[in-house]
């Protein structure tokens, strides 16, 4: 029989699945010889037992439990069955923990990626259709990410809730407000008062996923320069002369760190705007073709949190460097693997 959460959904999910895999609606039974408390739902084609969680949320720490207990539940059945992940939307962050554990997923907003002996099934590009009306809160909102970005740098430690505000400058009843989404999303746990964070790479990804950096105010300009590592190095001692608070990130701030293929386009994050004067100074002419500096003024001050010098060039921590690798150019993707391989993952581990 389902579970409670299957029988939520016990009408619309067979429909969905029928949908992805393009069969009528009575091709895909309920089984009932499964009896695992811990399936949600069972369901049969002609040839498949497909074998289904069913979450309301699609944050990693949810989907990985999810995904966890469906290839456990595949291994004591000693038969045939594709493990499925069922949530009304599917982030990418999900997709990535989903293809990391060989399990197939659908949402019902219409897309699915299934795969199995002789089946391969990829829908996507539906949009969220259950998307909330209005602006939702968000555990990752600028200031909100503070307490992330701290728990991110400090991967092993166990932190009292007072600790984390006064790390971070934000108040308590924002700490606690939080902390109770990351705890909903199963990606930090609270025991005897204080917080841990049990998969950091899962904090991360779900961060990422949220993540924008052009919420930041950008101004991108061209500085005559004849290699990325060069112009980093003499916007970093220029700006360092002025006494102006800044840190390099993206291309610059990795190449700094890992020394990881070459690049042209810098970025720097810096406390507020440039005046003319050292723009001047810099020979910065403002103009997006052809930019090969952006000069960044962060959303919140919390950018700053463990920055420190790399190879003579301060730079931001390398989870805010690998998470501002997402929206840059040439080998950015890369870039953010080599960080978090080398830098991260030692940590998180």
């Amino acid at each position: 029989m389902p579970t409670s959460a299957g029988k939520r959904w016990e009408k619309r999910v067979p429909s969905a699945l029928a949908g992805a895999l393009s069969l009528a609606r009575q091709e895909v039974e309920l089984a009932s010889d499964v009896g695992d408390p811990h399936v949600d739902l069972a369901l049969r084609t002609k040839d498949r037992l497909f074998v289904v969680g069913v979450e309301a949320s699609s944050s990693p720490g949810v989907v990985r439990t999810a995904a966890t207990s469906l290839v456990s539940s595949v291994k004591k059945l000693r038969r045939a069955a594709i493990p499925l992940v069922v949530v009304p939307f599917m982030t990418p962050a999900g997709k990535r923990v989903c293809e990391s554990a060989a399990v197939s997923w659908l949402d019902l907003s219409g897309n699915a990626h299934i795969t199995g002996p002789g089946l391969r099934v990829i829908v996507e590009g539906n949009p969220n259709a259950f998307a909330k009306r209005g602006r939702p809160s968000s555990a990752f909102a600028p200031k909100s990410a503070r307490i992330t970005r701290w728990l991110l740098m400090h991967p092993k430690g166990a932190f009292p809730q007072h600790e984390l505000a006064e790390r971070t400058g934000v108040s308590q009843g924002l700490v606690s407000r939080v902390l109770s989404r990351l705890e909903e999303q199963q990606l930090v746990t609270r025991e005897d008062g204080l917080v841990r964070v049990p998969q950091p790479p899962l904090l991360f990804e779900a961060w990422r996923d949220e993540y924008r950096f052009d919420k930041h105010t950008s101004i991108r300009g061209h500085v005559a320069a004849r290699t990325g590592s060069a112009l980093t190095r003499f916007v970093a001692d220029t700006l360092a002369e002025a006494a102006v608070e800044h840190a390099a990130t993206g291309l610059s701030a990795a190449w700094q760190m890992t020394h990881f293929a070459t690049f042209r386009v810098a970025t720097f994050y810096l406390a507020s705007e440039l005046d003319p004067e050292l723009e001047e100074r810099l020979g910065f002419r403002a103009d997006p073709r052809g930019a090969n500096l952006w000069l960044v003024v962060p959303n919140d001050a919390g950018i700053f949190a463990g920055a420190g010098v790399h190879d003579e060039v301060r730079c931001v921590h390398p989870v805010q460097a690998a998470l501002d690798l997402e929206a840059h150019p040439e080998r950015a993707a890369e870039a953010a693997e080599r960080l978090r391989s080398e830098l991260l993952m030692p940590t998180w581990a």
